[in-house]
């Protein structure tokens, strides 16, 4: 496969934004934090700080985020966090995907978890925590396929139930 996860870019605008408006269809972010009518480069430079432990406020962790590129085409994004706080522990975990919905059901999903768990590895995340929501069956198959282990099923801040997984 040649998907392969790497930093936003000023020329991924157009697609970037695209992605996003079809994900926030489904409450999704595909840009996490982005602002309407925000700075383009500003906010790819903060992305990229952020991996660094720059730029962070609130909740915010060091963190990866990357776009999966497949031949010049965003199919989707993961946020790989570097560390967890009390938030990310109880629902938002280690690694957070999406996968655009005309590129859904086609293994996507899969290689960037598998991609992504190489990544947190050399991040120096020796288990890595993955959650879903209690009825996303695509993302359950996903992490079971990856290896993951559920831990428990937890109440999230919105209410819905979350899936906790921890992958080896």
């Amino acid at each position: 496969m040649s998907l392969r996860l790497r930093p936003l870019r000023i020329d991924d605008e157009r697609e970037a934004l695209a992605a996003h408006a079809e994900l926030e269809r489904d409450s999704f972010a595909f840009l996490l934090g982005w602002e309407p009518g925000s700075d383009w480069p500003e906010y790819v430079r903060v992305m990229a700080e952020r991996r660094h432990g720059r730029c962070l406020s609130g909740r915010l962790v060091p963190a990866s985020f990357l776009v999966a590129d497949l031949g010049g085409a965003l199919v989707g994004r993961v946020s790989i966090r570097h560390e967890l706080n009390d938030f990310l522990l109880n629902e938002g975990g280690h690694v957070g995907y999406a996968v655009r919905p005309g590129w859904r059901r086609r293994g996507y999903a899969s290689e960037i978890l598998r991609q992504s768990l190489t990544i947190a590895r050399a991040e120096g995340v020796e288990r890595v925590l993955v959650t879903c929501d209690e009825g996303n069956a695509a993302s359950i198959a996903v992490i079971e396929r990856a290896g993951g282990t559920l831990q428990d099923v937890r109440e999230g801040e919105d209410g819905l139930l979350k899936r906790r997984y921890w992958i080896d």
